[in-house]
């Protein structure tokens, strides 16, 4: 869905409150005027006590308080600003917050954690909170929030001509070479696409590091993948990328795809590439199967544990490079094969909570990445444990000199088990994947 739908203007107001509950049910009392079977007090106590156990505090001065009730409608946005400061327990130090979204869901709002994790990355970007926090006047702000929440954000730049050349000459390429789609990767440009550059009849799909909801122009892009990338290389997310698109269903191994960016923030495509998908991919693929992805892992689970580990592979853990494992799917096999090396610091927490589609988690993932061992990942994105052993031995598979326990635990875990291992490793920073013991690189190491 498109968030943009779910801001109204009477639930943005300028906080007067200075601390945190007080924020809410001012936030509260705008909320139930509209839907009076909403009982403020019990959202409250809902807010508070989802505080209590997880902050909400993205950092940049935004919190995203949130909660779960049942409703007829799918949800409810509302947004304060403060221009002096609202206290909250998870900011650093002396750090206010500035501004506040709280997100009120039906219990039947499927996509709750996804629309959870996009309001997030939206808010995570500095110069859209920054105008946000400083529009002179609510009306600004609710225009604000619109183009930040409404999808791509155009840009002016003077290679508008040759930006639309070399898509026309990606789509004759594409047509030539009889490819199934063409790849845009959208970080090329600041704040988005600029209209009119990509039209094609062809099916185009945008690959990009923040998430863009779609429009509904009908040149809009068929799909849009999100894969975090913190690289300025020509195309660095495109295995990434491929491999998503593939575990959606957007492509298949047959398939032909052509690829066409530059480098990220030049505004200026450059690079027009022809990838074949079973060529790339060949050395994962047994036989005649094509199962990448095991049955019992959603696509979306995959992605996010791909961007928790791009991000820990460039940022590492307080300026310290840091390597962790995780294992995901199969999870009855893979505890079979495991035995904990510390208390497991999820345990007793809500399914909901500690699943790695919930935004907040990100935070948490990476603050137990320092410990020794896995994760060990539900298909269905629940994090079961960290700091587990893997036990499991592959005799079959020979890893290139230089990797250490931790590439081999992966290697042979997904043998032994219908999974996917993926490794960050300390040293060079690299991003790799195993599927039945067969590495596969996603990122490029550290210079």
């Amino acid at each position: 869905m498109r968030l943009d739908r779910i801001i109204s203007r009477s639930r943005i107001i300028d906080l007067r409150s200075l601390d945190l509950e007080g924020a809410l049910q001012e936030l509260l009392a705008v909320s139930v005027e509209r839907f009076p079977d909403l009982k403020p007090e019990a959202l409250l106590k809902g807010l508070l006590a989802r505080e209590s156990t997880m902050t909400t505090y993205l950092g940049l001065g935004v919190a995203l308080p949130h909660v779960r009730v049942k409703m007829r409608r799918r949800y409810v946005l509302a947004i304060g600003r403060s221009r002096v400061g609202v206290r909250h327990d998870g900011a650093v130090g002396d750090e206010r917050v500035h501004l506040i979204v709280m997100l009120i869901a039906g219990e039947n709002a499927r996509d709750y954690l996804q629309v959870l994790a996009s309001i997030a990355q939206q808010v995570k970007e500095p110069e859209l909170v920054d105008k946000l926090v400083n529009a002179p006047d609510l009306d600004a702000l609710h225009e604000r929030l619109i183009g930040g929440f409404g999808g791509i954000r155009p840009v002016q730049t003077q290679q508008n001509r040759v930006n639309r050349l070399m898509f026309r000459e990606a789509e004759r390429v594409a047509r030539g070479a009889d490819c199934g789609a063409i790849m845009v990767f959208g970080d090329t440009f600041v704040g988005g696409i600029e209209s009119g550059t990509v039209r094609s009849k062809l099916k185009t799909i945008l690959v990009t590091r923040n998430p863009i909801e779609p429009t509904e122009d009908h040149n809009s892009f068929a799909e849009t993948i999100q894969v975090r990338s913190f690289s300025s290389h020509r195309l660095a997310q495109l295995r990434s990328a491929m491999l998503v698109a593939l575990t959606r269903g957007i492509i298949v191994f047959t398939d032909r795809i052509c690829c066409v960016g530059g480098t990220t923030g030049s505004n200026q495509f450059d690079t027009l590439v022809v990838v074949d998908v079973e060529r790339e991919f060949q050395t994962l693929l047994t036989g005649q199967t094509a199962d990448l992805l095991p049955e019992d892992v959603k696509p979306e689970v995959l992605e996010r544990v791909i961007a928790v580990a791009t991000e820990l592979a460039v940022e590492g853990r307080e300026g310290r490079s840091v390597g962790c494992l995780f294992v995901v799917g199969d999870i009855d096999k893979v505890e079979s094969f495991t035995k904990p090396l510390v208390l497991n610091p999820f345990f007793g927490y809500k399914e909901e909570d500690r699943n790695i589609l919930n935004p907040f988690m990100d935070e948490t993932v990476k603050e137990f990445s320092s410990i020794d061992g896995a994760f060990v990942i539900r298909g269905d994105g629940v994090v079961a444990s960290a700091g587990s052993l893997i036990q499991a031995t592959d005799s079959d598979h020979a890893l290139p000199s230089g990797l250490g326990s931790r590439h081999a635990a992966a290697a042979a875990i997904s043998v032994a088990a219908n999974c996917i291992a993926i490794v960050v490793s300390s040293s060079t920073g690299q991003v790799t994947l195993f599927r039945r013991g067969v590495m596969l690189p996603l990122t490029e190491k550290r210079r």
